[in-house]
C-alpha cells in the first residue's frame, strides 16, 4: 500500500513515499523534490555471512534518462560509475555504516537509483535521507534515523541545499550528515573560512535537518515493519578471560613499540602464541575453529581497550608523543628532473610524493556528466600501492577510497590556485603514496602544495593538513592531533581539516560513536589550526613562494585578445589558417569565443611567430599608413590589393599614377607588388588605396 509523507527544508517540499515501487526489497523508498526523483532500496541477507566484518555496500546509480540524455562513447549506455557517483556512493554509506548494530554480519547492499534529473537541487542528498528511509522502515537493525544537509553562504547567510547556481557565490560548500543526537559525517570545500563560521555552519546542517527526522518517524509509523531479532553472538567467558588475561600485558608492551612495521610484528607474535596455546591444543575440529574465529575478535577487543586507555590514562600515545604533538617532518623540492614540479612530504611513517605537470587547453579533462558535459582544468589523481604500508596486493584501476581521498585532496587545493585568466593552464598534480601510516590524504595536500611551488605556479597562498582524532569513553575524553593509522582504526573519529594560514579550504569528517558534541569539534577545530600552521612553517623552511619560472620543459603560453569578429578570420573555412599557422610554427592553440587567443610552445620564437601571424591576419587598415601590397585582381577600373592577410583594398585607376592611363596592365599585372596609401575606410570596411600619392608629381 502506498505511503507518503511531506517535509520542507529552505522552502522546497521534499516528498517520501513508499509502496508503489520495488517492493520486493526489505526497505525501498521513492524521494521526490521537483522534478528530482530518487529510489533508494535496501536489502539484508537473512543469513550471517562468514566474513569477520559488516559486509556493507553502498551503490550509486546515475541514469541519463533521468535528464533526458543519451550516454556518449561508443556502447551508449551507462558504464562503470563515475567518479561522482563513487564519491556520493561513499557520502551515503559513511553516516550510515555506524548505526548498524555491533556484531551485525549479514550482507547488506543498499542501492539508489537516480530516475529524474533538472540540476536545481542535490540529489545526492536526497538519496542519502532515501537510504536512510528505506533502512528505517525495513526490517533491518538500523539505528537511525540518518539525514543530510549541503550547507552554502551567500551573502553571509547560510543556506540548507543550495541549488547550482548559488553555489557559484557561496564562500563554502559542506555536506553534512548526522543523526539527532549528533553529527556523524562531514565533508567540503571553502574559500579560506574561519572555524568559528566552519562551526557554525555545521550547527546550522544539525538544525535544518530535524524536519527530516520527524518525516521518516512518520513514514516508519505508517509503513515500517517490525525489527527482525538480532542477537550479538556470544563467546564462551571463560574463553575471553584465559585471553584477555594472557594477551593483555603482550598487547601492551607491543602499542609501546613506536615504529610501525616492528610494533606489528610484535603484535603478530602475540597473536600466534596465543593461537599455539589456546587453539592449536584443540583437538575438536569444528570447537577448533570457533576458537579461531573468536580469537580475532578478542585480539582486536585487546587491542583497542588498551590503546584507548593507554591515551586517556597517561595522555601518551603509541608512539610516545603527547595528544597536541605533531610528527618529525622532512620536505624536499625539485626532485625530479622532467617533471614540471615536484615535492616530497614526509611525516613521521607517512610519506607521499606530489608531482606537477601544466598543459594547454588541449589537455583539459571531458566528463559526461549527468547535468551536462564538465571541462576540468584541475585534476588530482591519488595512487595508493599496496607496497606502500608493506603488503602486495592487485594493481590497476582506482578503488572507492583512491577516488575520495583525492577528490578531498583536490577541494583543499582548489582554492589556492590562480584564474585561468592570469595563468592559463591546464594543472595536473599526480600523488604518489609510498609510505602510509595515517592520514596519506593530508600528506597529498602538503607534497601537492610543494610541488606547485616548485612549478612555479602562482598560488593564492600555501596550504597544508592534518588529520584529528578522538578517543571518548563516557566523559574522558582526548583530541589527537596528526593520527596513526592505528589511532584512526581504533579511534572514534577521523577529522582531516585542510587550509592556509587564513582559513579551511578542505575538511571531512567521520565519526564512529553515536555523535559528538559540537563543545568536542571546537576543540578539534582549534587544535588542527595550532597543527596546520605549525605543518605550514615546516613546509615554508624548504619553499615558501613560487619559483619565478616554470620549468624549461612545460609550454609556454602566451595569450593575445582579438576582437570577436575576428575569429572567425583566424579559424578559417574548415580550419585552413589555424591549421596552416600551427603547422607552420608548431605550436598549439586554444582560441576563446570572446576572442582570447592561447598559444602555446615550448620554443618562445615559435609562439612569437604565431602571435605574428595572427596580428597580421587581425590587423586592420589604417588611414594615412603606407602598405606594401600585392595585386591580387585586375578590373577595367583599376586593382585590388591585398594590403594585409585577408584585407584587400580597391586602387581605383585614377589612383594609379597623376598622368592618366588607358588600361591599368599598362602599370600593373596580377602578382606585382607595390607600395600603396590608405585613403579611406568606409563603415562597410572598404579600403580605398593610392599609389599616385607615393610618387612625384611631374614637373
Amino acid at each position: 500500500m502506498k505511503q507518503t509523507v511531506t517535509f520542507e527544508t529552505n522552502g522546497k517540499e521534499i516528498v517520501l513515499e513508499t509502496g508503489r515501487l520495488a517492493k520486493q526489497a526489505d526497505g525501498s523508498v521513492l524521494v521526490t523534490c521537483g522534478s528530482n526523483m530518487v529510489l533508494v532500496t535496501a536489502v539484508s541477507s537473512k543469513s550471517e555471512s562468514d566474513a569477520d566484518f559488516f559486509p556493507l555496500t553502498v551503490e550509486y546509480s546515475e541514469k541519463f534518462y533521468a535528464a533526458g540524455r543519451i550516454p556518449g562513447g561508443y556502447f551508449k549506455r551507462e558504464g562503470r560509475p563515475t567518479n561522482m557517483a563513487t564519491l556520493n556512493a561513499r557520502m551515503i554509506d559513511r553516516p550510515n555504516r555506524p548505526c548498524f548494530p555491533e556484531g551485525y554480519r549479514q550482507e547488506t547492499q543498499v542501492v539508489a537509483t537516480t530516475l529524474s534529473f533538472d540540476g536545481t537541487y542535490p540529489i545526492d542528498i536526497l538519496a542519502s535521507i532515501g537510504a536512510s528511509a528505506a533502512l528505517h522502515i525495513s526490517d533491518i537493525p538500523f539505528n537511525g534515523p540518518t539525514s543530510a544537509v549541503q550547507v552554502g553562504r551567500i551573502g553571509g547567510q547560510f543556506v540548507a541545499n543550495p541549488s547550482a547556481e548559488q553555489l557559484l557565490t557561496s564562500d563554502m560548500d559542506i555536506v553534512v550528515a548526522g543523526t539527532r543526537n549528533g553529527i556523524l559525517m562531514v565533508e567540503g570545500e571553502c574559500q579560506f573560512v574561519s572555524e568559528a563560521d566552519v562551526l557554525a555552519a555545521l550547527k546550522f546542517a544539525h538544525q535544518s535537518m530535524k524536519a527530516s527526522f520527524e518525516a521518516q518517524e512518520e513514514l516508519r509509523k505508517k509503513a515500517g515493519r517490525p525489527k527482525r531479532e538480532f542477537t550479538p553472538p556470544q563467546m564462551d567467558t571463560g574463553f575471553v578471560n584465559q585471553l584477555n588475561e594472557f594477551l593483555a600485558p603482550k598487547v601492551a608492551a607491543a602499542l609501546k613499540i613506536k615504529e610501525k612495521l616492528e610494533r606489528y610484528g610484535a603484535l603478530d607474535a602475540a597473536l600466534a602464541e596465543a593461537k599455539t596455546k589456546f587453539v592449536e591444543t584443540v583437538s575438536d575440529k569444528d570447537e577448533a575453529a570457533k576458537k579461531a574465529k573468536n580469537l580475532g575478535q578478542i585480539f582486536e577487543d585487546v587491542k583497542y581497550r588498551t590503546a584507548r586507555n593507554l591515551v586517556l590514562d597517561t595522555k601518551t600515545r603509541i608512539d610516545g608523543r603527547t595528544t597536541t604533538d605533531i610528527r618529525p617532518i622532512a620536505c624536499e623540492v625539485a626532485m625530479l628532473p622532467r617533471a614540471h614540479g615536484s615535492g616530497l612530504f614526509t611525516r613521521g611513517e607517512t610519506q607521499v610524493l606530489g608531482t606537477v605537470t601544466l598543459g594547454t587547453g588541449d589537455d583539459e579533462q571531458f566528463i559526461d556528466a549527468l547535468h551536462g558535459l564538465v571541462k576540468k582544468k584541475f585534476m588530482l589523481h591519488y595512487n595508493f600501492p599496496p607496497f606502500c604500508v608493506g603488503e602486495t596486493g592487485r594493481m590497476g584501476g582506482q578503488s572507492r577510497r583512491e577516488i575520495g581521498h583525492g577528490f578531498l585532496a583536490e577541494r583543499a587545493i582548489k582554492a589556492i590556485l590562480p584564474d585561468f585568466e592570469k595563468f592559463p593552464y591546464v594543472i595536473r598534480i599526480v600523488s604518489e603514496v609510498f609510505e602510509s601510516n595515517g592520514s596519506s590524504s593530508m600528506g597529498t595536500v602538503c607534497s601537492g602544495t610543494l610541488a606547485l611551488l616548485d612549478a612555479g605556479v602562482p598560488v593564492k597562498g600555501n596550504v597544508a593538513g592534518i588529520a584529528m582524532g578522538l578517543i571518548k569513553e563516557g566523559s574522558r575524553v582526548a583530541v589527537l592531533s596528526d593520527i596513526l593509522g592505528d589511532e584512526d582504526h581504533l579511534g572514534d573519529m577521523d577529522f582531516k581539516v585542510a587550509g592556509t594560514r587564513d582559513g579551511i579550504t578542505a575538511l571531512q569528517m567521520d565519526i564512529k560513536i553515536d555523535s559528538i558534541s559540537f563543545d568536542i569539534m571546537e576543540t578539534a577545530l582549534a587544535q588542527a589550526n595550532q597543527g596546520r600552521k605549525h605543518i605550514l612553517g615546516k613546509m615554508d623552511e624548504v619553499m615558501k613562494v613560487p619559483r619565478g619560472k616554470i620549468s624549461e620543459y612545460a609550454p609556454r603560453i602566451e595569450t593575445i585578445q582579438i576582437k570577436p569578429e575576428k575569429v572567425r578570420e583566424v579559424i578559417g573555412a574548415g580550419g585552413k589558417v589555424i591549421k596552416a599557422i600551427i603547422e607552420e610554427t608548431g605550436v598549439k592553440i586554444n582560441i576563446e569565443d570572446d576572442g582570447k587567443i592561447h598559444i602555446a610552445s615550448i620554443d618562445p620564437e615559435a609562439a612569437k611567430r604565431a602571435i605574428a601571424m595572427i596580428n597580421d591576419i587581425c590587423a586592420e587598415a589604417e588611414v594615412g599608413k603606407v602598405y606594401k601590397g600585392r595585386v591580387v585582381k585586375i578590373m577595367d577600373f583599376g586593382a585590388f590589393v591585398e594590403v594585409l592577410p585577408g584585407n584587400q583594398g580597391l586602387l581605383h585607376i585614377s589612383e594609379i599614377a597623376h598622368e592618366r592611363i588607358r588600361n591599368v596592365t599598362d602599370v600593373l599585372n596580377e602578382g606585382d607588388v607595390v607600395d600603396v596609401k590608405v585613403l579611406d575606410v568606409d563603415r562597410a570596411g572598404r579600403i580605398k588605396l593610392s599609389r599616385k600619392a607615393l610618387l612625384d608629381k611631374p614637373h
